[in-house]
Order: structure tokens, then C-alpha cells, then sequence
């Protein structure tokens, strides 16, 4: 099942890593070690000879270490290689990820999709033609999305210097030098906005080469009428500065700024793309240069905090310069025609890409998305209509359905200002608010998208619709809700329903001629298992094509936005784009909605420094762009597929892998394993942490359940510990009940071979014997066999010391049980799957490093020396939080418990010269806190590298 091309399944070699010029002896023996190639043998869970074990490839590298044979500089410089092979295939991969980044081969199969839709229009029936093609091209069937979960796992030049790489023919022969991939510290939203808008950007110049093909082969077939057509069949939208779901960094001043930046953007390219037509348009130009300055002003004038007289500043400039500032798209449509209408023939072309584009995406780069949690709108509704009943209490659903459809009878619009805007303390409101002021004066013709995560209950949708009526923009937004959890993906039909009883949301519709509908995978598949998750997402869609036949939508447009991650953890294909595309919106489910007749557009989430790398240059968006394309363009058809014809096998098969799932998730030993120390493997990549990670004093809570984790450290931690729980958790069940129907439908079903790829490619990045040396890890018997092995009675002091402080966290009981639970599964799925993938010496070997790096932290803190408490961080709080890896936050504290201290100013002070004795702690700074903030480097460094191995975070 795996993507078996050489450059993903090759495991680099000892010989060829080994050739770096600045490698010690000593460096180069490690990594012939950690690449298998002694004489040490050892079996892999799978029976595969692989090297050494794991414990003992830790027992050596400590052995040496202890030794002086090897230092922490040299395993520093042997993770560097190895994160930088990593970094090279991981390129490798995103190059052929889209297909393949040759610029010539992208414009080549751009011009091939739409010299088909050309065919198709002229050849099609009832004389087709030109109104054909237009109907074909002017409605939109698929929109990117930038979306902001802010996974940037590695510094930004080392993203672009990935992108960079993969863009090139062939891959180079070695890679950027970095000292370090980490980044200097979490993204802020200055630096995500920029981020997106440079991938956004890049997108639109890749649109509009599509376009461009577009409006030429029209040309060539319809000379005379094609300069009225306005293609868009591919828009650009984004929610970065505008997801308040989790976050209280973003105030509405924000989102207004970056929004009027994203006018500024469009209104920028518009001006540029007619200038470089050269045609003479100075009426127009001087239009747009004006709405250009005045939009400038807007930003600046922008609030910075709930200042009101900031607001006022703002106010004045937003509501009285409306008109300079152009709030409509069509206010500049007539004079774009007309520009297009009087230029020669070589410059018609690009103004009327220019407009297509302009006209698609409206006062904005990217069109707008904004998103908000249901509990969010629930609590504005108990302020406003006192509606204090639960939601998800069924015995109060029907009671909250009937009041809510009451005040949507009554709801009457309430005027929006700044300086309501300034008090509003519901963050609902205040968020509906914020789009009432951005389709009153930013863009007046655009809808706004309205996502509502955790939706539950069709009561949502209708408070939802009752605060847009309330602030008189219902024409105006889009609210969709997100179906993630387990219970809305089995109940998804019967919340769009409950709402579709509802007359006021049918008319809502009707008027607005969309249902939005948005499926999660993050917490879906961290929850039920990634494979389940995408069969209980693909039903919902085919129950959902039912529910508008049912209540005679045929003239609603369905909007199915899949807001999946990049990684095999959070929904993407792992292998190739297009294949990801068809994972997330099926043949099978596109034929049905076509046989309904049902129009419906596609959505697809880009999202964070994994996303945003494939728009990360030219070629890679333009690559992105093109099978996109392919795959919109392509005309859905029901694949001869057993997945479908044995319905019963699909169903048990899918709830085994979520019932596995679930009963992993709900085990104490699982939260004990996310939560021991995985948080403090990964850098803090975003604005929403980890639960775990602290910069006080005190004691860290402890993590008593997966949902205390968000999805992307919970996601990240579950790679670092080796083992990909997420999407091959209770596969081996699955298997196990089924085994030659599994074997059947692995060769010959595409929808189950797709869904096995990301079980192949989590199984590459797996190691159960990784996982059982965590776990031992966290054993304080594994400290007492050691203390019991040594010799010399001072050295089994410190084992004896970590065994002790290991008791007391009390991790090991339930990890071991819950390792049986993993390990059983595991052997199940290998029985029936013996061929699939393992996971590669190397990356084995950096699990090796990172845990004798971890063991070796731990030892060196038993002997920092006594100190009296310093608030709340006494001995055992340090202890308990070394042992959970927070090292930089402790070495902090450590540096105030232990001052380094300086030497006195060379001065004669007028009497004879004391003693200027170097500071006690020296010792200790030297020889215990450096070394550990070294190792914990090394820790670090290593999750980076095994990010690349993989290929995504989160």
C-alpha cells in the first residue's frame, strides 16, 4: 500500500550519512550504530531484521558516553545529519506531492484541462457552445482554504528553504545548512497573516495562469463573444485573523485590520495587473489608486486596543470614506469591460484574467471565512432570549428548538456601530458584529462564511440565523457548521434536519442559495481512528444528498469543506495530492450528488507551515493549482468498487477501528502517555499550547484525558513517541475479524486502498518497540534493575533517586496495561498484513538518541544540590517537572535558586583588596544546567527531525 517510489522507501546509509566532512570518529561510529550496520542483530516487531534492538542501541550509546567514546556535541552533529537527510527526502516528497513542480509540465496540464472543458462544452447537448462554457467556468467549484491552526513546527527559512527544494527538477545533493530547524519561539498573528498571504498570493498568480488558459481557448473557439466571460471556477478563501474558535489573541480590531489588508492586497493586484497591460486606462487607475490610499488609511487608523477614541478615529474613516475605499467589486466592473473593449488584442487577455479574478474573490485577496465554537452562541442566546436549557440534553432539545423558532418569528434588525462593538463582552456577538461592519463598509457584496465548531444540535444553526437576523446580515453570511466530534458525525443527518423543519431556515437557503457544511478530521480521527472518521464523514455526505431530495433543495448549492490537516494524523493523503482529493470528497459520493442533480462545491484546508509549503513558491502552487483542476474538471462516475457492494463489511469494518479507538482514548494509560512528558518533546508552534506546558513555578496538572490536549500537540506527541495511534489503532481488530476480506479489498477496492495508504504510511513511522521503551522509561522498576546491575555502589545512588521520584508520578501501572492493549492490536494487524511497512533503522536510531538523551537529563538532576523552597518550586515540584521534560522552565527557576554571580569591578575601593572568590555555583552550571539545557536541545532537534521523516506535524 505504500508509496514504494526509492526516494520514500529508502533508509539512508551508514556510508553515505558518514561522508560529511566535519564528522568525528566518534560521530561516525554512532551513526553506523544507529543505522544497523554492526555485527549487533536484533528482530523488529514485524521479524524483520532491523539492527539492534532499541535498549540496545540506548545501552551502547550511554556505554560510550560514559566512556568518553562519544559526546553530546557529537550526537548533536549525528542528529544534524540525519535531520537534514529527513529534510531532503521530506522535499523529495512534496515535489512530487502535486504531481511534480516543473513548470513546464504544470502549463502543459493546465492548458489540457481546459482544452477538455472547451471540448466538452462545444460537443455537449442542445447545441452547447459558449453559454455551455460559461456555465462550466463562471460558477465556482472548489476553494482552498488558508485556514489558521498555527502548525509551524520548524523556523520560517527552513520552510522556505523546503519549498525551495522541492521546486527544483532534481532533488540537491545536500541540504540548506541550519544549525538549528527549531523556531525561536511561537508564531504571533503578524507573522501567520504574512505567512498566508504569501501562499494566497502565489495561489491567485497560479489561478490566474488556469484562467488564462481558459479565456485563450475560448478565444480560439468563440472569437467574438469571449471578453464577456468571467471564469472562476477556483477562488482562494481564508479564516487567518478571523478563527476566534480557542483563541483570545484576536481582537476585532485585528480581524478589521487584517481584513482591510486583504482589500489592500486585491485592490494592489488589480492596479498592477491593468498597468502591465499597458492599455491606456488612467480613469480606472486613478480610481483604484485612490480606493488604494484610502484603504492604506484605514489600517493605519486601525485600534490597536478597545480605545474608544481610537474607534472614533477608525469610525470616521471607515463609514465617511466608504466610498473612496469601493465596497462593491461591481462598482469597477463596467469600467474593466470597457478598459478590455478599447485594448489592442495581445493586452485583452490579461485585464480580463485580471477582472475574473477581481470579480471571484471581491474586495479581498481571499474571501472571508470566520469561525467560533456553538458554546459561543448558545451563551449570547441565554443573555439575549434567556434560553438557559443544554443543548445537548435531548429532554430539553425539542423545547429550545420551538422558543428558538418563536424568535426567529419576531427578530427584528438592530443598527451596528463601532461603539457597540467596543462594549460587547459575548464573543458571538461581538464576532457577528465584526462581519456586520465588514459587509456594511469592506466589502459589501461578498458573503462572509460563519464556521461553528463542536455543532451538535440543529438548535445551533438556528441561534446561529437568529443573531445574524438580529444584526440584519443574514443575506450576508454563510453559517456552517462543523460536524468533528463522534456524536455529530453519527448524527450529522438528524442535526441538519432538525434544523431543515425549521421554515426559517429553508427560506435562510433558499435566500441565500447555499448550505455550508464543514467535516473535521482532527478530532474525529484522534478520537474514532482516522480511517473511521473519514467513513463516517463520506455516509454523512451521502445522508446529507438525501435530506435535499427529502425537503426539495435542488436549488441549494451544498458546500462540503473538508478542514482536514496535512498529516497522516489529521486527514490528508499522505503520498499525492490527488489521491487526497479524491480520500475527501469520493468518486462515489460526487456521482451521487450529480445523479440527484445536486450542485455542489468542494473546500479543502491548507493550513499552517505543512499546508502553506504547497503554495510555498511558484511551482508548487502552480503544480497544487493543476490537479486541483484535474480532479474539479473530471466528471464523477461510481467505481466498480467492493466498499460499496458489501455495505455490511464496510460498516463493521470502519466501527471496529472506531470502538478500538474509543477504548484506547478512554484508558488512564493513554493520558498518561500523552501527557508525561510529549508535550515538552515539541517546541510551542501556535497561539493555543499544549495542556502541559508551563512557565510558572508550580506543579503542572495532569493530564487526565486525551480531550485536555488539542488535536495538533495531542497529533504531534503521538508521532514522537513512535507509535501513530490515531490511524492504525484498532485496524489490526478490523483486520483480524475479516481477514480475507481484508486481503481482498486491499487490491481491489481504490477507496480502501486509499484509506489503507495512511496506514501504510503511519506504520513506516511506527515502532512498537519505540513505544515499549517510552514506557519503560516511565517504570520506576526499570531504574531499580539498573540501580540493581551496577557495580559501584555511588553510581546506584541516581537510579535509585529517578526510581523514587517515578513512584511518585505513578505513570507506570496503566501505560503497561494500555501498552498491551496497543501491542495486541499491533500483532493482529501484522498477522494480517505481514508485508506492510516498518519503520527505518535511522529513525529508529534518533528514538535511541532522544531517549538516552532523556535518561541522562533525568540522572544529572539527582545531583543538584539541596535548596530551600522558592515559592511554589520546592525539590519534589522540580522533580516532577524534569521528569516531565519542562526543562527550559525549571532551568529558569534553577538560575534564581543557584545565581551564577559576578565578579567585583577591577576598582580600588580604598581599603585593602577581599577575596574575589568565583561563585559557588559554578560547579553546578557548568557541569548540570548547561549539559541539560545541551541534551534537551538535542531532545528537541530530534522531534524536528523525526517531523521530516514523516513529512507533516500535528
Amino acid at each position: 500500500m505504500a508509496d514504494t517510489s526509492p526516494a520514500d522507501s529508502r533508509t539512508p546509509s551508514a556510508q553515505n550519512l558518514s561522508g560529511h566532512s566535519g564528522m568525528t570518529d566518534a560521530a561516525r561510529a554512532a551513526l553506523f550504530l544507529l543505522a544497523g550496520e554492526t555485527q549487533i542483530a536484533g528482530d523488529d516487531a514485524s521479524g524483520a531484521k532491523s539492527g539492534p534492538s532499541l535498549h540496545t542501541l540506548v545501552s551502547r550509546l550511554e556505554w560510550m558516553l560514559d566512556r568518553e567514546r562519544l559526546s553530546v556535541d557529537d550526537l548533536r552533529e549525528v542528529v544534524r545529519l540525519l535531520r537534514d537527510e529527513a529534510f531532503l527526502r521530506r522535499a523529495t516528497r512534496l515535489h512530487r506531492y502535486p504531481g511534480g513542480a516543473a513548470a513546464a509540465d504544470t502549463a502543459e496540464r493546465l492548458a489540457g484541462v481546459a482544452a477538455h472543458i472547451v471540448e466538452e462544452a462545444a460537443s455537449a447537448p442542445d447545441g452547447g457552445g459558449l453559454d455551455a462554457f460559461r456555465a462550466a467556468v463562471e460558477r465556482t467549484r472548489f476553494a482552498a482554504v488558508f485556514t489558521a491552526h498555527p502548525t509551524f513546527a520548524v523556523a520560517n527559512p527552513v520552510y522556505a528553504a523546503l519549498a525551495e527544494c522541492a521546486s527544483l527538477p532534481t532533488p540537491p545533493g545536500a541540504a540548506p545548512a541550519f544549525e538549528t530547524h527549531r523556531r525561536s519561539g511561537p508564531p504571533t498573528l503578524e507573522e501567520e497573516f504574512g505567512l498566508a498571504s504569501d501562499a494566497i498570493l502565489r495561489g491567485r498568480d497560479a489561478i490566474d495562469t488556469f484562467v488564462t488558459d481558459l479565456l485563450r481557448e475560448a478565444r480560439e473557439r468563440w472569437p467574438d463573444n469571449w471578453t464577456t466571460l468571467t471564469p472562476k471556477p477556483l477562488i482562494l478563501t481564508s479564516w487567518v485573523g478571523y478563527d476566534t474558535d480557542g483563541r483570545t489573541d484576536i481582537g476585532w480590531w485585528d480581524t478589521m485590520r487584517l481584513r482591510l489588508r486583504m482589500k489592500l492586497f486585491q485592490l494592489q493586484r488589480l492596479r498592477a495587473q491593468v498597468q502591465q497591460s499597458g492599455v491606456d486606462a488612467a480613469a480606472l487607475i486613478s480610481r483604484v489608486s485612490r480606493a488604494i490610499y484610502t484603504v492604506e488609511a484605514q489600517i493605519a487608523a486601525t485600534p490597536k486596543s478597545a480605545d474608544p477614541a481610537a474607534a472614533l478615529e477608525f469610525a470616521a474613516l471607515i463609514v465617511d470614506r466608504a466610498a473612496d475605499a469601493i465596497s462593491d467589486p461591481q462598482a469597477l466592473a463596467d469600467a474593466l469591460q470597457d478598459a478590455i473593449d478599447i485594448a489592442p488584442d495581445d493586452a485583452k487577455l490579461g485585464l480580463a484574467v485580471a477582472r475574473s479574478g477581481f470579480l471571484a474573490h471581491g474586495m479581498a485577496a481571499a474571501q472571508t471565512h470566520t469561525r467560533l465554537n456553538a458554546t459561543q452562541i448558545h451563551n449570547v442566546l441565554r443573555q439575549r432570549l434567556r434560553l438557559t436549557d443544554d443543548p445537548a440534553n435531548p429532554t430539553h432539545r425539542r423545547a429550545l428548538l420551538s422558543r428558538i423558532n418563536e424568535a426567529l418569528d419576531t427578530v427584528t434588525a438592530t443598527p451596528v456601530d463601532f461603539g457597540a462593538l467596543l462594549v460587547e463582552q459575548a464573543s458571538a456577538a461581538r464576532l457577528m458584529m465584526t462581519i456586520a461592519q465588514i459587509v456594511k463598509h469592506v466589502d459589501t457584496a461578498t458573503p462572509v462564511r460563519f464556521l461553528v465548531a463542536e455543532t451538535e444540535s440543529g438548535y445551533t444553526l438556528l441561534a446561529a440565523l437568529w443573531l445574524a437576523r438580529h444584526f440584519g446580515i443574514a443575506d450576508k453570511v454563510e453559517i456552517s457548521p462543523l460536524f468533528e466530534t463522534r456524536e455529530a458525525l453519527m448524527g450529522g443527518a438528524q442535526i441538519v434536519e432538525e434544523a431543515l423543519r425549521s421554515p426559517h431556515w429553508r427560506d435562510y437557503l433558499r435566500q441565500t442559495g447555499k448550505m455550508s457544511l464543514q467535516f473535521g478530521y482532527s478530532d474525529s480521527g484522534r478520537y474514532v481512528g482516522q480511517l473511521a472518521a473519514t467513513y463516517l464523514i463520506e455516509r454523512l455526505r451521502l445522508k446529507i444528498a438525501d435530506l435535499l431530495q427529502k425537503w426539495d433543495l435542488h436549488d441549494v448549492e451544498v458546500i462540503l469543506f473538508d478542514t482536514h490537516g496535512e498529516s497522516i494524523g489529521r486527514g490528508a493523503h499522505p503520498f499525492r495530492l490527488s489521491d487526497r482529493l479524491d480520500y475527501l470528497s469520493p468518486p462515489h459520493v460526487r456521482a451521487r450528488f450529480a445523479e440527484l442533480g445536486l450542485r455542489y462545491r468542494e473546500e479543502s484546508a491548507f493550513q499552517g507551515g505543512d499546508g502553506y509549503l504547497l503554495f510555498g513558491t511558484p511551482e508548487l502552487a502552480g503544480a497544487c493549482i493543476a490537479t486541483i483542476a484535474e480532479h474539479v474538471f473530471t466528471p464523477p462516475r461510481r467505481e466498480r468498487d467492493p466498499v460499496y457492494d458489501e455495505p455490511d463489511f464496510s460498516a463493521d469494518f470502519f466501527s471496529t477501528i472506531a470502538e478500538g479507538m474509543t477504548s484506547l482514548v478512554d484508558d488512564p494509560g493513554y493520558a498518561d502517555l500523552l501527557g508525561a512528558f510529549g508535550p515538552s518533546l515539541i517546541d510551542k508552534t501556535g497561539s493555543r499550547p499544549a495542556a502541559r506546558q508551563s512557565e510558572g513555578g508550580g506543579a503542572t496538572p495532569r493530564i487526565t484525558h486525551p480531550s485536555q490536549l488539542r488535536a495538533i500537540p495531542n497529533n504531534a506527541i503521538l508521532q514522537q513517541l513512535g507509535w501513530c495511534a490515531n490511524t492504525i489503532q484498532g485496524l489490526g481488530s478490523a483486520a483480524h475479524r475479516h481477514p480475507e476480506t481484508f486481503d481482498s479489498f486491499r487490491d481491489g477496492s481504490p477507496r480502501f486502498h486509499r484509506a489503507l495508504d495512511f496506514a501504510a504510511h503511519a506504520l513506516a513511522h511506527s515502532d512498537d518497540q519505540v513505544l515499549r521503551s517510552v514506557i519503560s522509561l516511565l517504570d520506576p522498576g526499570y531504574w531499580l534493575d539498573r540501580a540493581t546491575a551496577e557495580d559501584e555502589a555511588a553510581r546506584r545512588g541516581p537510579y535509585l533517586a529517578v526510581m523514587h521520584d517515578l513512584e511518585k508520578l505513578d505513570f507506570w501501572a496503566d501505560t503497561q496495561s494500555m501498552f498491551r492493549r496497543i501491542q495486541a492490536d499491533h500483532l493482529a494487524l501484522r498477522a494480517a498484513w505481514p508485508d506492510a511497512p516498518s519503520m527505518s533503522a535511522t529513525e529508529r536510531g534518533l528514538h535511541a538518541i532522544r531517549i538516552a538523551m532523556i535518561e541522562r537529563i533525568w540522572l544529572l538532576a539527582t545531583q543538584i544540590p539541596f535548596f530551600m523552597p522558592r515559592g511554589a518550586f520546592t525539590r519534589d515540584v522540580m522533580m516532577r517537572r524534569i521528569l516531565c521534560l519542562e526543562i527550559p522552565s525549571v532551568l529558569r527557576e534553577l538560575d534564581a535558586v543557584f545565581p551564577r554571580g559576578d565578579r567585583a569591578p577591577e576598582f580600588d575601593f580604598h581599603e585593602p583588596a577581599g577575596p574575589q572568590v568565583e561563585n559557588a555555583y559554578t560547579y553546578e552550571h557548568d557541569y548540570i544546567f548547561r549539559p541539560m539545557r545541551a541534551m534537551f536541545d538535542i531532545v528537541r532537534e530530534v522531534s524536528i527531525a523525526i517531523a521530516h521523516n514523516i513529512g507533516a506535524f500535528g
